[in-house]
């Protein structure tokens, strides 16, 4: 494996995900967060940059987890393997805990939606992108 290209395909998916993240799990059914301002951390008003950048950084963690086993299980050099991939790992660890926490918190079941699909989004932009530059 060609490192270099390894870190630029985290980067970039890193990068990419941010958006995905922001769509999914921030501007989608964002009304939906302001209707149970108690089950969160911080206040309306406060700043939540903090919180935004350990996100984020565990979702680069999360991408470069995501393509090393890609590579370790020989799928990145294909499309169709990746996104098989992407979907039952997307199956088996996102999903559950989202749809858990929606069943034990006082969370909307909507929010439970576009968080899950805001990891799919993760997990099939970083799987293309590993294509892309590690193939």
């Amino acid at each position: 494996m060609h490192w270099t290209r390894f870190l630029l395909a985290v980067v970039l998916s890193g990068l990419a995900a941010t958006f995905t993240d922001w769509l999914f799990m921030g501007a989608l059914f964002h009304k939906k967060y302001i209707a149970t301002p108690e089950i969160w951390r911080i206040k309306p008003g406060e700043s939540d940059t903090r919180s935004i950048m350990l996100s984020s950084l565990l979702g680069v963690l999360s991408s470069a987890v995501f393509l090393f086993f890609c590579v370790w299980a020989g799928i990145i050099f294909s499309h169709r393997a990746t996104l098989y991939t992407s979907l039952l790992l997307w199956v088996a660890a996102p999903v559950p805990i989202i749809f858990s926490n929606i069943v034990w918190i006082k969370m909307h079941p909507l929010l439970g939606v576009s968080h899950s699909l805001g990891w799919l989004a993760r997990f099939v932009v970083t799987g293309m992108i590993g294509n892309w530059l590690i193939h």
